[in-house]
């Protein structure tokens, strides 16, 4: 079981900055990877940027050299590093996580995912 919490979103005005990040707790064997994602009013969530367990990253095109998203060693914190922010930049921000779990020593097999509650962030004059 993983339980996910965002922090550090807000209001901010274009060109401005945040910084999200995100914790997980609870009992797992190992967390493969992190990601954010946002979701847009009437829309479905969309990927912004992943980390994964090697520290590979991959971002959004719309997001590239301006979002930097970056992991923790035990890949139990994600943080995402916004910058040059736009209005268009506006939503809720969820943390994902992809995670192997445990019961004791024992390993789960398969793989399960986990989503955070969201943090808002707005972008505007």
């Amino acid at each position: 079981q993983v339980q996910l919490v965002e922090s550090g979103g807000g209001l901010v005005q274009p060109g401005g900055s945040l910084r999200l990040s995100c914790g997980a707790s609870g009992t797992f064997f190992k967390i493969y990877n992190m990601c954010w994602y946002r979701q847009f009013p009437g829309k479905s969530r969309e990927l912004v940027a992943r980390v994964h367990s090697d520290g590979s990253t991959e971002d959004e095109d719309s997001v590239q050299g301006r979002f930097t998203i970056a992991g923790d060693n035990a890949k139990s914190v994600v943080s995402l590093q916004m910058g040059s922010l736009r209005p268009e930049d506006r939503a809720v921000y969820y943390c994902n996580a992809g995670v192997v779990e445990r019961e004791g020593d024992r390993v789960i097999p398969g793989h399960f995912s986990y989503w955070g509650k969201g943090t808002q962030v707005t972008v505007t004059s």
